[in-house]
């Protein structure tokens, strides 16, 4: 029975061991650096537990946007489908019926948002960091997210006025759907000795099984 517990308990502390490899990527869009929400965006993700193991700033060039936006190669379709079933619900004739050609308008204006300043590119880890990245978020709408979420607390947009204005919406970050997104984004926006792989003392708190080395 010891040695059942003792492979099974093994067993369980690698799995969260390797858990806590997950990696996300988050972009605070030229809007969040405007707003200076830099430090309370980075603020929030570390007081879940996340750990920073990758930063840049810099000017994006469009046609990495364009690249980062179509990283799946249905994301136009899909984005195009979405936004034609938005305009009908709303009772609004979209400006074509063609899913492509919406998603190829709605890149154009994500090219000219994400290139018109600066932006941070960050790499997060943890455990769930895609899922708990994305809670923290809140939804693509402003108006729509919940309070308590960092689109919900700090901006006021919605997809009407962006749609009136002819603009892509201003929610100040993105942040990677699912894992497999992430690994692409981060391959794409990243080199993988960019990446630092280090330790914090919290993560003895966070991951420890038996919390060893609080008490002297």
């Amino acid at each position: 029975m010891c040695a059942f517990l003792s492979t099974h308990g093994k067993k369980i502390k690698d799995m969260a061991s390797e858990s806590s490899k997950e990696r996300t990527f988050v972009i605070i869009k030229p809007d969040g650096v405007q707003r200076s929400l830099i430090g309370e965006v980075i603020k929030r993700f570390e007081r879940v537990g996340l750990k920073l193991v990758g930063l840049r700033f810099e000017v994006p060039e469009a046609g990495k946007i364009e690249e980062h936006y179509t990283l799946d190669p249905k994301w136009k379709e899909n984005v195009g489908t979405k936004a034609i079933e938005s305009y009908k619900k709303k009772g609004q004739q979209p400006p074509s019926e063609d899913p492509i050609e919406i998603g190829n308008l709605v890149v154009e204006r994500l090219k000219k948002y994400m290139t018109s300043g600066p932006v941070v590119l960050m790499a997060w880890q943890g455990a769930h960091s895609v899922e708990l990245i994305r809670k923290l978020v809140g939804g693509t709408e402003p108006r729509s997210s919940d309070v308590g979420t960092i689109r919900g607390d700090y901006v006021l947009d919605s997809y009407m006025m962006a749609d009136t204005d002819d603009r892509a919406i201003r929610n100040l970050i993105h942040a990677s759907g699912s894992v497999e997104e992430a690994t692409q984004e981060l391959a794409l926006w990243f080199g993988e000795e960019e990446l630092v792989n280090y330790k914090l003392v919290q993560e003895g708190i966070l991951y420890d099984v038996n919390l060893d080395g609080i008490l002297e």
